[in-house]
């Protein structure tokens, strides 16, 4: 794996990616989105140039422990879309940082406003 550790029991959870694989997750969370508009994303979130030797690689070791899917849109694009077991890695390290961070009620109410 580019920058992971390899997966051996043959799930993934949140604590076996980087954070920076992790990102990606979170925004293909929103929706699915060619390669291009991840690296923007990412470049946004960072405030720095995302490299594709970077960005790709990370791309096809989500694919390869199914956390993510990649489609072709046409011959140069490729479309990556998170999967059932993506969603529920997202899932998981949302509930893992709101356990550590919601100790009482005001940090409660931090997060419930967010949500609103």
């Amino acid at each position: 794996m580019s920058e992971a550790q390899t997966v051996t029991d043959g799930s993934t959870a949140a604590s076996d990616l980087t954070a920076f694989q992790q990102n990606i997750l979170t925004i293909l969370a929103e929706e699915p989105m060619y390669g291009l508009a991840i690296k923007r994303e990412l470049e946004a979130y960072y405030g720095s140039e995302v490299n594709h030797g970077r960005l790709y690689p990370n791309l096809d070791d989500l694919v390869d422990v199914g956390l993510v899917e990649k489609s072709e849109l046409d011959k140069r694009t490729n479309q990556y879309e998170l999967t059932e077991e993506g969603h529920d890695v997202v899932l998981g390290q949302v509930e893992w940082v709101l356990d550590r961070f919601v100790t009482d009620e005001e940090r409660a109410g931090e997060v419930h406003a967010l949500l609103e």
